[in-house]
């Protein structure tokens, strides 16, 4: 397992779990980023923050601190 932020530049993952809680928590799925989906990484800013994800066929940016509460396989 390993958290979306330290995932190399294009690779596919899967979440497993979303660390955090409440607003931050929320704000992460409403960002259609849930338990079981693909994770795409198109780019990793080159001081790790944006990064740059495809998730359900729309492109999106995260800070690395989001990032970093997403655990993935």
């Amino acid at each position: 397992m390993a958290r979306l932020n330290s995932v190399a530049c294009g690779k596919s993952v899967r979440v497993t779990k979303i660390n955090g809680t409440g607003a931050v928590k929320r704000r992460i799925m409403d960002m259609g980023i849930t338990k079981g989906v693909d994770i795409y990484v198109r780019k990793v800013a080159p001081l790790g923050d944006p990064v740059e994800v495809t998730v359900r066929g729309y492109e999106l940016s995260l800070r690395k601190a989001d990032a970093e509460m997403i655990e993935t396989e």
